[in-house]
């Protein structure tokens, strides 16, 4: 079994090269870097190679699994034009590469985990909604719908695609950390109002679920990888406090976000989703920390 990831240097990317090397994968990073590759993945065992080299295709066949989390980080800054412009570029051009790398070996690979984000749902309320869902409107939701739609081509030469639409990823990396410093200062709270849905997922149960549909010659399709208890943001906020064992009750005002962070403000902190799993359960994947007490407690302990 022969994984190609792109984006394997990131937070999820790093713990997902563990997760398959302890599952007996060979494993290949696509890098604009690959020296970096060598540098991170230190014992060996992993194999860096440039985007543009020629020789990646080569090993391409109905064995082998691309997964393809690269993509510019949406929450590295305020959204202005042009960052706005690289976050949709740099997906749509990942998917663009490895259509270019398939088309070059002329062999499709056996499976394609195409990376996505919850925000394809668009702002939410309180409505649960499942991969049945329509895609909603907003800066967000138009990047995964491009995003989603940069290796739908592969269908149809026959590689299995399954779509991951991942929440806020809960480890020593992401938005979670960023989080922490106003509760150790007896400042913490949620942003606005609190009612706005937070659909999160503990980092080794995102890298579980990607090896389990790689894994699953029946999965196929858009998967919400979310765990099944979202929470609204008081919720989330509450739960982070009495683990941290700091106040949780100090709200950040909703003029106050927006001066920092502009319209990312409104699509990522002051709004969201309430996404249930609803196909990846039905598939047989059971949870590690289905609870979010137990999912933070993990994380900061």
């Amino acid at each position: 079994m022969r994984a190609i990831i792109a984006g394997g240097t990131g937070f999820i990317g790093r713990e997902l090269v563990r997760e398959l090397r302890e599952h007996d994968w060979e494993i290949l990073i696509l890098s604009r870097n690959p020296g970096k590759v060598a540098a991170v993945f230190e014992n060996g065992g992993v194999i860096g190679m440039p985007w543009d080299n020629g020789d990646w295709p080569d090993v391409l066949g109905p064995d082998t699994a691309i997964v393809n989390l690269a993509g510019e980080n949406i929450a590295g800054g305020r959204w202005t034009r042009k960052r706005k412009r690289r976050i949709l570029q740099s997906r749509v051009k990942a998917g663009e590469r490895i259509l270019q790398a398939v088309e070059q070996a002329g062999v499709a690979p056996g499976v394609l985990i195409q990376a996505s984000a919850v925000g394809y749902y668009g702002p939410r309320g309180t409505t649960p909604v499942d991969e049945y869902a329509e895609s909603g409107s907003g800066f967000l939701a138009d990047v995964c719908r491009q995003w989603e739609a940069s290796t739908a081509v592969l269908e149809t030469i026959g590689t299995r695609r399954c779509i991951i639409r991942t929440g806020m990823v809960l480890g020593h990396g992401g938005a979670l950390p960023r989080m922490l410093p106003p509760f150790k200062y007896y400042l913490g709270g949620p942003p606005g109002t609190g009612l706005q849905g937070v659909s999160w997922i503990h980092l080794k149960d995102e890298v579980r679920a990607i090896r389990f549909l790689m894994e699953n010659p029946e999965a196929s399709g858009p998967y919400n990888l979310c765990a099944p208890n979202p929470v609204n943001f008081a919720k989330f906020a509450h739960v982070l406090g009495t683990v941290l064992g700091r106040p949780y009750k100090t709200p950040v005002p909703p003029f106050a976000l927006r001066l920092l962070f502009g319209q990312m403000a409104d699509e990522v902190l002051l709004s969201g989703q309430l996404v249930l799993p609803e196909r990846l359960t039905q598939a047989g994947f059971e949870f590690t920390f289905p609870d979010l007490s137990d999912a933070l407690r993990d994380v900061l302990r």
